[in-house]
């Protein structure tokens, strides 16, 4: 038989109780953060798998942020877009009503509706969004476009200061997309331009000021077999632009709802690997204080008894 000292035994009672204990403040933590998980040592497996997840999620988010930047962009190049439908729309309105106009001063009177136009259409295509300018292709820093006057007041030149690059950002694993246009592609490849591109037969600037100095020309009966036919090629080009730029949000939109739903599941599983069953560690903190009890009132008696209590 072994013989157990009184002092063993109370040695053994003391850190039998500060193992309790310490369960009871793990328990208790954990129902007080909701968290099961708070160093590696609690769980060496689930704080990798935490760690690979919350890197995925991290990626996930900055493809969410990509995605919303992109739509920013494209919302507000499609209003670009939209606003210079209009105006050439009116533009070939003008067209085909000046080729019956014999009056000067209607004549002027148009003209100045056109040099108007100009003026607003370089308004838009110079719009910035993020202090970058939406059609300048990747040379954002500066206005997309400069117009020259003469000292009459008419458009003499509208200049292009952008690239035929275009920014993009990554909406998924391995997926590229751009939401931007630039605003002129002379070279005949690459993006197509929204404003000049030979490929469509557009060149609105330069149509626009052709037709503002055969106005003030008085010569509105050639506009209908030169200006004319150029108008119409921007008012498409522009058509298939707003159609294009559609198909960019439908795409944006449908990445968005992927970034989203797998954002909800990363976190299903981020939560499941860290978070506390609250039901267990409430069930697991009362056994606990079960045994801190009973232990002390059984170390109690224990110690209390001595010799004379076995005589007796």
């Amino acid at each position: 038989m072994i013989r157990v000292t009184s002092g063993a035994y109370a040695d053994r009672l003391i850190s039998n109780l500060g193992t309790i204990t310490a369960r009871q403040a793990r328990y208790q933590a954990q129902i007080s953060t909701g968290q099961r998980v708070t160093l590696p040592e609690d769980d060496p497996g689930a704080v990798r798998r935490t760690l690979d997840l919350e890197g995925e999620r991290g990626r996930v988010g900055q493809y969410g942020r990509n995605v919303t930047r992109l739509k920013e962009t494209a919302t507000t190049t499609n209003m670009v877009m939209r606003s210079l439908s209009k105006m050439a729309t009116r533009a070939g309105e003008l067209a085909v009503k000046s080729n019956s106009i014999r009056s000067a001063d209607d004549l002027k009177a148009y003209a100045a509706e056109v040099t108007q136009m100009i003026h607003q259409a370089v308004s838009s295509v110079n719009t910035n969004l993020r202090g970058d300018s939406v059609m300048a292709g990747t040379r954002n820093g500066q206005p997309a476009y400069t117009l020259t006057l003469g000292t009459d007041g008419r458009v003499q030149s509208v200049t292009y200061n952008g690239n035929q690059d275009i920014p993009s950002l990554d909406i998924a694993e391995g997926q590229e997309l751009s939401a931007s246009v630039v605003g002129s592609n002379p070279t005949g490849s690459g993006a197509a331009g929204l404003i000049e591109d030979p490929r469509s037969g557009a060149d609105l600037f330069n149509h626009l000021i052709q037709f503002q100095d055969q106005l003030l020309a008085g010569t509105g009966a050639a506009v209908t077999t030169t200006t004319a036919v150029g108008l119409q090629a921007d008012a498409d080009n522009l058509l298939r632009h707003i159609a294009a730029n559609g198909v960019v949000q439908g795409r944006l939109e449908a990445a968005s709802a992927t970034v989203s739903d797998r954002l909800l599941s990363l976190e299903g599983q981020i939560s499941g690997e860290t978070d506390v069953d609250l039901a267990k560690a409430l069930v697991r903190l009362n056994e606990t204080q079960v045994s801190y009890q009973a232990a002390l009132q059984t170390g109690g008696k224990i110690l209390s008894m001595s010799l004379m209590d076995y005589l007796r």
